[in-house]
């Protein structure tokens, strides 16, 4: 009996040292916010925070999702089913608000924002409906200057960790944001030495996006966002150097650029000509200008899920790919 009571003393102070004390303050995107205990529920605005809440087992906590750009991960695939989604892009306030969410995680500042075009935050707090906005939006990055704002600095996964872990310890389970950090490392580190054994030389690339119009300028990764760090990480050379997120670049200027790869986000959602797939495949094979660059004459347009091209729990995926991709380009010559 004496073992057994020590036993379930010992269990009992390994459930208090896991568990998160409240209450809990975050700096959270310029705002301090104050969590009393972990809220029952939240409404996701926008497929990271989905994601991430999905991968920390918290999808029953999720009452309402939106801004999807491609499919869920499949192994979220059951779980996202059951929770109803508010809109495909921007929900309205009152919808979010008609959830009765006891957090709104929003993965853009857009969104939630000092002009948000959901809501401000003010008016979720005003309503005692505390905000969380994805580190990676405003962590080294001025989100009024430029149309999807500008970055400070090269943006680096220990942004995405830490919204990881932050929503972990605002939701009372920081043993599995440490669990899903850990795990996410490990496939980054074992990415980025696989592609250093490259030893990659004057390889560059460029990330089309998408584009207002089919003969627009498209939207292309610009020099320090996850693209830019992926291709940091691979040793590839970024033709576009905007600090800009996604700015619009002419076709003429990267043709000139001439990039050794040229990749391509596959979105399911339909906002712009220029999401889907196909039609991003048949301007490249059909445009005059972009018909001639190397990349497309020699087969280097590759595909990557958009939402690694995003600060997400995918842009471990997206250099994994790249990685791979590269690999086998370099084996074949």
């Amino acid at each position: 009996m004496k073992c057994f009571s020590v036993a379930l003393a010992l269990a009992a102070i390994t459930s208090a040292a896991a568990a998160q004390s409240f209450p809990l303050t975050l700096e959270n995107c310029g705002h301090e916010v104050t969590f009393e205990s972990a809220p029952e529920s939240v409404v996701t605005i926008g497929q990271a925070t989905t994601e991430a809440m999905y991968l920390l087992g918290l999808a029953n906590k999720v009452s309402g999702t939106a801004v999807w750009f491609t499919d869920v991960l499949p192994e979220f695939a059951d779980a996202n089913a059951e929770i109803e989604r508010l809109a495909d892009n921007t929900p309205s306030f009152e919808a979010v608000l008609n959830k009765r969410p006891g957090l709104v995680a929003s993965q853009y500042e857009w969104y939630v924002g000092s002009k948000g075009s959901v809501g401000t935050r003010e008016q979720f707090h005003d309503l005692s409906v505390p905000t969380y906005i994805w580190p990676a939006d405003c962590v080294g990055k001025d989100n009024t200057v430029g149309v999807d704002g500008t970055r400070e600095e090269l943006i680096s996964t220990e942004v995405i960790y830490r919204g990881l872990t932050e929503l972990s310890q605002i939701f009372g389970v920081p043993e599995a944001g440490k669990e899903a950090v850990a795990k996410l490392k490990a496939r980054e580190e074992a990415a980025i030495e696989r592609a250093s054994a490259l030893k990659l030389e004057d390889v560059s690339a460029m990330f089309w996006f998408s584009s207002s119009k089919m003969d627009a300028d498209p939207y292309v990764a610009g020099a320090k966002g996850a693209p830019g760090y992926i291709m940091a990480k691979l040793g590839v050379e970024n033709v576009v150097t905007s600090s800009e997120e996604w700015p619009t670049v002419g076709w003429e200027t990267l043709a000139k650029a001439n990039p050794t790869y040229i990749v391509l986000a596959d979105l399911q959602r339909r906002k712009f000509p220029a999401d889907s797939i196909e039609a991003k495949i048949e301007f490249l094979q059909t445009d005059p200008v972009a018909s001639q660059m190397d990349a497309v004459k020699n087969g280097r347009v590759l595909i990557l899920e958009a939402h690694a091209m995003d600060a997400t729990v995918r842009t471990v995926s997206g250099l994994e790919l790249l990685a791979e991709v590269m690999e086998k380009q370099a084996a074949s010559q």
